[in-house]
């Protein structure tokens, strides 16, 4: 439901006190002999939810990483913006052994860390930081392994233990990766958002003083912003690292206000209580046209919701269940109310962005009849499962409750009752982990653009035991196509097995996938500059506001 604009007056209003003593906090007005002093930038982003950590090595949830990854840490490597390439990050140059099982970086010198009132780096980023940050992930005797109560869910689920036989030590500023066996996608899974890295002198203080979980709640990084405040349901702040490395970062401080209601972050960005707002419902845009400061920006996004059978639990371990089910959703119904324009019908995993795409595979259409007969060859009658639903606005799903609604009114039509179950989205995330659902309504955002980013990490069998694989399904051919797709570095080929892995998808139904989205995020006329990326979490190290092309 649309906020009429006299209650965006009253809830801007009731709102303005806060955000002005916010941002007198924020500016830190200084007077002198010759009058008041300009206060420095800063920008308030919208956000729709609470971190669940400070360090996006221990989650896959788009909330978290969008507060962390790009805004505290950095990476080996990254992704360009503007195409599908590996760039420097951390490590300003790489090659790869003629054997494909080495992989040697050199690093950036001159490096700094964050420094906080509880911590003050003694050196410049090493080796000795990129050994610790995935030894910990890997080594079940690292001192820091199993300070993570959730694991390592990314990592888990693409096998990476299995994967690196070991990292090496050249010297300070020279390392390798050895892996056990071939993989294609192991560059663009270091360029992730998940593959930070961390300060091992910051650990190693932490230790000593017997407060190791401080890391991930209290980040030390090397990122473009340092973490200054954090108060759940309220807001995050963080402030310009003064040392950063990297381009120029014009903004001073970043504040992250917590918003759940879509509604209400639309009030503040039209009220410049926000200058930029994450994930608006489809229809309430009609509301932003209205207001010609407010715009808004749309790209082409690497993502995928769909419907997640728990395939262990009867009667959904049957496959005649899980084909029923996909026939009798309305996919266009759910494009129509759910998405308003803003998205495309998915038949696969792999959107139309992805260069693996195909428009060929056999999907399970929209047919109410063989619904039905399927069920009736499955002797099911009056079934009635859950659909957990997620409480915030995704941008693969912007409305999860209401697609659930949808999905609901679809079964009745066959005779089966759905029931729609959802918590608190902190709650939600660790409830899934129990197992204890028929199924969930969920979704995946790609890290990076190489296509095994939508198949390892959410349907391999190492995805079920780190809990990532919502589907908890693990089938031997599926694994088989995927290692031969990380095993060849030929495109044609890889684009065959992983168009091949679609069509076990669906013959097997363990998800439906729905609907591909377009990343859409609102801004005000004020922001001169910045890109949505096609991938991965939001990143505010480059935004330009007109204040400061004035300045």
């Amino acid at each position: 439901m649309l906020l009429p604009i006299t209650l965006v007056r009253l809830i801007a209003a009731r709102l303005k006190p806060f955000f002005q003593s916010l941002l007198l906090g924020l500016s830190g007005v200084l007077l002198t002999a010759c009058g008041q002093a300009t206060p420095p930038s800063g920008l308030v982003y919208c956000s729709e939810g609470n971190p669940e950590s400070f360090n996006p090595q221990l989650v896959t949830s788009g909330t978290t990483i969008d507060a962390t990854s790009h805004q505290i840490y950095n990476q080996l490597v990254n992704y360009s913006q503007d195409a599908a390439d590996i760039v420097p990050g951390l490590a300003t140059k790489w090659h790869i052994s003629q054997d494909g099982l080495s992989y040697y970086f050199t690093l950036r010198e001159q490096v700094f860390f964050h420094q906080t009132n509880r911590f003050t780096p003694s050196r410049a980023l090493n080796a000795d930081d990129v050994l610790f940050s995935f030894n910990r992930i890997i080594d079940p005797q690292h001192p820091f392994h199993n300070v993570s109560r959730t694991g390592y869910p990314f990592f888990q689920s693409i096998n990476f233990s299995n994967l690196i036989r070991s990292i090496e030590k050249v010297d300070d500023y020279n390392l390798a990766f050895h892996l056990n066996r071939k993989d294609a996608s192991f560059l663009s899974n270091l360029a992730t958002d998940f593959a930070v890295i961390l300060s091992a002198e910051y650990g190693a203080t932490l230790l000593a003083q017997g407060t190791p979980e401080i890391i991930d709640q209290q980040p030390i990084g090397t990122g473009p912003f340092q973490l200054t405040e954090y108060v759940k349901n309220d807001f995050i702040r963080y402030v310009k690292h003064p040392k950063y490395w990297g381009n120029n970062v014009e903004i001073e401080h970043l504040v992250f206000d917590i918003t759940p209601r879509s509604t209400t972050r639309i009030a503040k960005l039209i009220t410049g209580d926000c200058s930029v707002s994450a994930l608006p419902k489809a229809g309430e845009l009609a509301v932003v046209d209205q207001h010609e400061h407010i715009l808004v920006d749309a790209k082409a996004g690497l993502n995928v919701a769909f419907w997640a059978f728990n395939t262990q639990k009867p009667p959904l371990n049957d496959i005649r269940v899980r084909r029923a089910l996909a026939y009798a959703i309305d996919k266009q119904n759910i494009l129509d109310v759910v998405y308003n324009d803003i998205a495309v019908e998915a038949t696969g995993l792999l959107p139309p962005a992805s260069w693996a795409y195909s428009a060929n595979i056999a999907a399970n259409s929209y047919n109410q009849a063989k619904a039905k007969a399927l069920l009736d060859q499955a002797g099911i009658k009056n079934l009635s499962i859950n659909i957990w639903a997620m409480p915030v606005a995704r941008i693969y799903n912007p409305n999860a409750l209401k697609t659930a609604e949808l999905i609901q009114a679809d079964l009745a039509k066959i005779g089966v009752k759905l029931n729609i179950v959802s918590y608190d989205w902190s709650v939600f995330t660790q409830k899934l982990a129990s197992n204890d659902y028929d199924s969930v309504l969920i979704g995946w955002n790609a890290d990076n653009s190489d296509p095994d980013n939508f198949f390892t990490p959410y349907l391999s069998c190492a995805a079920m035991m780190s809990n990532n694989n919502r589907s908890k399904w693990c089938h031997k051919d599926f694994d088989h196509i995927l290692a031969q797709a990380q095993a060849t570095t030929d495109k044609e080929k890889r684009k065959a097995l992983y168009q091949a892995a679609e069509a076990v998808i669906s013959d097997q139904v363990p998800l439906i996938p729905l609907a591909h989205a377009q990343k859409v995020l609102l801004k005000t006329d004020k922001i001169k500059s910045m890109q949505i990326r096609p991938y991965g979490g939001i990143a505010f190290s480059q935004l330009v506001q007109e204040n400061q092309e004035t300045k």
